[in-house]
């Protein structure tokens, strides 16, 4: 119970300074947050990171589609597709 009081008590101090800092603290660090993210070398690091995950990715997707599991799911989603598309009437309703 004293832990959930002093929670509380925090959170209430915490939104009472924070109305008091108001709108301007919020776009100052929005500003900044903005500048940083803009900055050249951020954005060599976010291509790097980026280019590595699709790289990652591919090859993740080549090694699946490529095991016998991925081939078994492949042909599963097949069928499941045109059941589904077969069980559908007019109203768009499925079966």
């Amino acid at each position: 119970m004293r832990g959930k009081l002093m929670f509380i008590t925090g959170l209430a101090a915490g939104f009472v300074l924070g109305s008091r800092a108001g709108r301007e603290k919020y776009e100052e660090i929005r500003a900044n947050a903005k500048k940083v993210w803009e900055h050249p070398s951020v954005q060599e690091a976010a291509g790097v990171a980026q280019a590595q995950a699709n790289k990652l990715y591919s090859e993740s997707k080549d090694k699946l589609q490529s095991s016998k599991l991925g081939e078994k799911l492949h042909v599963t989603s097949d069928d499941s597709t045109t059941e589904t598309l077969a069980s559908t009437n007019k109203t768009g309703t499925t079966y």
